[in-house]
């Protein structure tokens, strides 16, 4: 099942220690999931992580960073996509139509208004959670 995840919830799962770091962690040790992301994406992960502002230890980015590193599988979109309301995160919705994804996890109700531009199922972590860990 392939599994895109918003940069939120990256961030979230490092910063908070709850549920976001729970759904990644699961995803992570559950080989029927694939954690997909397209290389403008995966770039996206690194930098927000690397942000000053987070100060994050070494030792916490770079066991994200491994997990990125080992995990997630690049996929090169080969569609465009839209979406007027944030063209920042049209590149999520242009990977998860380009890799058929199964999910896309976010926590920007933004993406409410894409549910009609793409098949795959907007889910939050929370609703993840209830239907999988």
């Amino acid at each position: 099942m392939k599994i895109l995840i918003d940069t939120n919830v990256l961030i979230s799962a490092v910063l908070k220690d709850r549920d976001p770091e729970l759904v990644l962690l699961f995803i992570v040790s559950h080989p029927e999931f694939e954690w997909i992301a397209s290389p403008e994406i995966y770039q996206e992960y690194q930098e927000v992580l690397s942000r000053k502002k987070f100060n994050l230890p070494k030792e916490i980015l770079n066991k994200w960073f491994k997990i990125l590193e080992n995990i997630v599988i690049i996929f090169q979109p080969n569609t465009k996509i839209n979406f007027p309301r944030d063209q920042n995160d049209a590149k999520f919705l242009s990977c998860a139509v380009s890799a058929d994804a199964h999910f896309f996890i976010t926590g920007d109700h933004d993406f409410s208004e894409a549910k009609k531009l793409i098949e795959t199922t907007i889910i939050s972590v929370s609703q993840f959670k209830r239907l999988f860990c």
